[in-house]
């Protein structure tokens, strides 16, 4: 399983950026897919995610200015960003995990979010 992240990029706070990871397969061999981001010094954290079934979860903090999504034809989720804060500043890094037949978690390359005040 391979997982491809882009979209990063320096941005000044209130812009926006789009992450998309394009996955080898199709994304519906996975049970959860999403975005987890590590700032520096600081442990890495969920961001979103997307469960099969098209249920969806966000952390606290990015809710109302986040959004990911999923397209089953291209093999690829995106992470829409608006309002951007310089606490959004981190590595993000696309996550998928299959639960059967043991739990596996695949990671992209993680690409640079710099959010600049």
């Amino acid at each position: 399983v391979q997982l491809q992240a882009s979209g990063g990029g320096l941005v000044q706070a209130g812009g926006s950026l789009r992450l998309s990871c394009a996955a080898s397969g199709s994304i519906f061999s996975f049970n959860v897919m999403g975005w987890y981001r590590q700032a520096a010094g600081k442990q890495r954290e969920l961001v979103a995610r997307i469960i099969r079934g098209d249920s969806v979860n966000y952390v606290g903090s990015v809710k109302g200015r986040f959004t990911i999504s999923g397209d089953n034809a291209k093999n690829t989720i995106s992470l829409q960003m608006n309002s951007l804060k310089p606490e959004d500043t981190a590595v993000y890094y696309c996550n998928a995990r299959r639960y059967y037949p043991t739990v596996n978690d695949y990671w992209g390359q993680g690409t640079e979010v710099t959010v600049s005040s």
